[in-house]
């Protein structure tokens, strides 16, 4: 654990869920449905019920020459509505289990604890909430070798605040090199898009909580196969 000088204060030795054995069958299930679960319906075309206008027929049916029409707003017309194009019905949601989302979480946290992207703190308080004080973290988590690219022009460590601290929001929420997340809600999406992890002690305590149902990994009894 380290404080905010960017010292070390101690160790805390981890539960068997954040040493599951990466899983890329189950965390590409698991991340693909909650980015889908995520995904706006933004794409959306008028039909020819929809756009302004046409409700006079332009000319009468018979004796002009011209072909016969009923509304300036037909798909054939210029300004009229879309055949077929995109609506805001569509639902692209899929179904994840509660036991297989929490295990991919395990499992990509378990990743980052080997590969040392798991930042875990004392603790994470600021005496004001100023952005520069944040940023002071940051930078000396940054002079510890492995996270030394904790800081960049684009977000690359995930914050994770317990408790609902507002003034950790409002000194944290400014940072570009920053996203804000809450532990009892991080996902393995909000864990995957971001190279570090960093959490303070109570916020750990929630996610082993959160994972403790988590079982870790049994191995097949040797000499009986598969029938």
């Amino acid at each position: 654990m380290y404080n905010h000088q960017g010292k070390t204060v101690g160790n805390m030795e981890l539960p068997a869920a954040f040493a599951l054995p990466w899983n890329a069958d189950l965390v590409h299930q698991v991340v693909t449905s909650q980015a889908s679960n995520r995904r706006p319906v933004v794409a959306h075309a008028k039909g020819r019920s929809e756009v302004r206008g046409g409700g006079r027929k332009p000319w009468r049916q018979k004796g002009t020459g011209r072909a016969r029409h009923g509304s300036i707003r037909s798909p054939i017309w210029k300004g009229g509505g879309v055949t077929h194009g995109p609506t805001k019905e569509r639902n692209f949601k899929k179904k994840i289990n509660k036991k297989m989302a929490a295990r991919a979480l395990a499992t990509v946290l378990s990743a980052k604890v080997r590969d040392r992207e798991l930042v875990v703190m004392d603790q994470l308080s600021v005496s004001q909430p100023k952005t520069k004080e944040a940023l002071l973290t940051l930078r000396n988590l940054s002079k510890i070798k492995p996270y030394a690219d904790i800081l960049g022009n684009r977000p690359r460590a995930l914050v994770l605040i317990p408790n609902d601290s507002r003034e950790l929001m409002r000194a944290f929420r400014n940072l570009p090199a920053v996203e804000i997340g809450r532990p009892e809600n991080v996902t393995a999406l909000d864990a995957m898009n971001r190279k570090y992890v960093v959490l303070p002690k109570a916020a750990l305590e929630t996610l082993m909580k959160r994972l403790s149902a988590v079982n870790p990994v049994t191995t097949r009894p040797e000499g009986r196969g598969l029938r």
